[in-house]
């Protein structure tokens, strides 16, 4: 079937809450994937960074096929044998001291929500359904009507209100606006440490370091989004390593199956996810046997295969050659690891018609916040290959 024919299956039948580039995609390995034409294009965007580990990886692959054969899913109205030790893999990997698996990445920051505000309830004494999170201008942190609700952006909240009260938004990388916001019910403050959605916006050094002593200050929770940023995206297996902290509640998803399965968690403490007793919180395909055995094995590879320093080795080079571009049309390049935003200048016209045009080069990016050209490849890219997305980027970006 031709492309032509796929797009319009979808056009006419498919709800029209995406506006994705006019390529039909069949298949993948590492960074490149092909079309149903056999066209080959290198893949800048991974996904949203949720096929860190490069598109089908054959290692992550056996184990889904493995475990696919044996137990896929139980609830956890009964145990399996996948749970337990996903559960210390992880906190061994990222010194959490609690894990609770769910499928994506908005169900885990709903999840947060739940733990924070009965934890501010049955902890620290907040009066009941006082209870307030502190959140970001331009944040993003999912599509559900809860989290929307505190989202800065108009169009994610047009049309979709009441909201849920019980949020508090203040300027992002602003230390002296999270102090003043802070009352004695303020439970929690939940910030991404790059926002992706909003750019690649990075905030001031020293940001998360100054964050984190605040919330220690006022007895607040600190909750880091690293759905985007963890996992090694930013260079560090989580980008709050780059500040030299822990958060208190953290938040991890897409890359954490290397692109196969849903899987999300919250790590935490023990005093926040210590609140939760049987049936405060659920889900029946949350930890199912198939995720964790998926998730375990895509742990791994991160570490094995040095994912992690191949991300800050790329990630800086990659960085330092899209900053010599000396084209009329950018404002800003900036980044952290293989995460990377040029920002173009309002008189390019937008940053679609550029993503589309290396489209037809045979590289596939994707625009954000409508002047904001975001590069993030899976971390298995090689130097070779960046300089072959490189002349691309640089004969659009000069045209």
């Amino acid at each position: 079937m031709e492309t032509k024919r796929y797009i319009q299956l979808e056009e006419e039948l498919g709800a029209h809450n995406y506006k994705p580039l006019d390529v039909v995609l069949s298949h993948g390995e590492g960074v490149w994937v092909w079309d149903v034409e056999g066209n080959k294009y290198l893949d800048c965007l991974a996904a949203y960074s949720a096929v860190n580990q490069g598109h089908c990886h054959p290692v992550i692959m056996r184990t889904m096929i493995e475990q696919a054969s044996k137990l896929t899913l139980t609830s956890r109205a009964f145990r399996n044998d996948q749970l337990g030790l996903f559960y210390e893999e992880l906190c061994e990997l990222t010194n959490s001291h609690k894990v609770l698996p769910m499928n994506s990445g908005a169900e885990a920051v709903e999840t947060v929500i739940k733990a924070v505000r009965k934890w501010g309830y049955k902890v620290k004494g907040v009066p009941e359904n006082k209870a307030e999170v502190i959140v970001c201008d331009g944040n993003f942190h999912g599509r559900t009507i809860t989290i929307i609700g505190f989202s800065s952006e108009n169009q994610y909240r047009d049309g979709f209100g009441p909201f849920a009260p019980g949020f508090k938004l203040i300027p992002y990388g602003d230390i002296e606006a999270l102090e003043s916001a802070i009352t004695s019910n303020t439970v929690a403050f939940m910030v991404e440490p790059i926002q992706g959605e909003a750019g690649v916006v990075i905030p001031p050094s020293g940001y998360l370091k100054d964050a984190k002593s605040v919330c220690e200050k006022h007895d607040i929770v600190l909750i880091l989004d690293e759905i985007q940023t963890g996992l090694g995206r930013t260079g560090k297996l989580l980008a709050e390593e780059h500040d030299g902290i822990e958060a208190d509640v953290t938040v991890i998803g897409k890359a954490l199956s290397g692109g196969f399965y849903p899987i999300s968690a919250v790590l935490s403490n023990k005093a926040v996810l210590g609140v939760f007793i049987p049936g405060d919180h659920g889900s029946t395909f949350g930890g199912n046997p198939l995720a964790c055995a998926v998730a375990r094995t895509a742990l791994n590879v991160l570490i094995e295969e040095n994912m992690i320093d191949n991300a800050m080795k790329m990630g800086t080079y990659f960085l330092s050659q899209l900053k010599e571009i000396n084209s009329p049309y950018i404002k800003e390049t900036r980044g952290k690891g293989l995460m990377i935003g040029v920002e173009l200048l309002p008189e390019a016209g937008g940053a679609r018609p550029f993503c589309e045009r290396l489209m037809a080069l045979g590289l596939l990016c994707k625009e954000t916040h409508e002047n904001v050209i975001r590069f993030a490849p899976p971390l298995v890219i090689t130097k070779k290959e960046i300089d072959w997305a490189l002349a691309r980027i640089k004969t659009v970006l000069l045209e």
